[in-house]
């Protein structure tokens, strides 16, 4: 029985990152639409980290794509 809920409480955590995937990827984008004073080095991490959460939730691969999305949000001040 312990071993079902684990299994269950992984596979509900999963599916609650890949539906939070987009909105933060909308959330970025806002922001973005915004133009905010940022550095070109910073606009370019930003850019490359958007990227690659939109690559990684793609893939399946929702806790690495929130990683990187929540570092260029980190990088955008949010």
């Amino acid at each position: 029985m312990r071993m079902l809920l684990i299994v269950l409480s992984l596979a509900f955590s999963g599916a609650a990152l890949a539906n939070s995937c987009p909105s933060e990827m909308k959330a970025i984008d806002a922001k973005l639409a915004t133009k905010p004073a940022l550095s070109k080095e910073n606009a370019d991490k930003v850019a490359a980290l958007r990227a690659q959460g939109e690559a990684h939730h793609k893939a399946g691969k929702h806790a690495e794509s929130m990683a990187a999305l929540g570092q260029a949000k980190k990088l955008l001040g949010m």
